[in-house]
């Protein structure tokens, strides 16, 4: 993970890093053995998705998407302000209309897409529909939220990156 874009895991906090170092440590040297065949794979997303939100709030607090009391906030819900089915209800406060403004549809739509499969899909029971993945579909799933992660941040950074350029008195001056 570190080699694959260093200036990417610089970024993640240590609790992103360490979830994410967890869970790969999960995948490839307890589970890989296949010493046990469990029925759902889940629990192996779980670590994923929870550096995905943190990471989420973290990068929407610093491209100004949500405030800093939000970020701290025990009620904000990500995946009500990122739903493309709640742009007009939310308005302003929605997060996948802003991603679209940001850089475009297709980001925002990607980033509601890995939250969809690797938060929503996972992490709710229904007793009709128990959702039980197995080891390979949870290994696509987690390098969708990290293949997702290292998109949202080049793409949202660089848009940053090149409206400093556009402003000399801010060159040098990290965001």
């Amino acid at each position: 993970m570190q080699d694959r874009n260093f200036e990417f895991w610089q970024y993640l906090s240590q609790n992103q890093k360490d979830l994410i170092l967890e869970g790969q440590y999960l995948m490839n040297d307890i589970i890989k053995d296949n010493a046990y065949h469990f029925k759902d794979y889940s629990f192996l997303v779980f670590p994923f998705a929870k550096a995905f939100e943190g990471f989420l709030k973290q990068l929407f607090r610093d491209n100004s998407f949500i405030s800093h009391l939000d970020y701290i906030s025990d009620h904000l819900r990500l995946g009500k302000l990122m739903s493309p089915n709640l742009i007009s209800r939310l308005g302003e406060r929605s997060l996948y209309k802003k991603i679209t403004e940001k850089t475009n549809q297709e980001l925002a739509e990607k980033i509601w897409q890995a939250w969809k499969i690797g938060r929503n899909q996972i992490f709710h029971y229904y007793p009709h529909n128990l959702k039980a993945i197995s080891f390979q579909e949870a290994e696509e799933i987690i390098n969708q939220i990290i293949e997702m992660m290292e998109e949202a941040y080049t793409k949202l950074n660089q848009k940053s990156k090149v409206q400093m350029s556009n402003h000399p008195d801010l060159i040098g001056i990290e965001l």
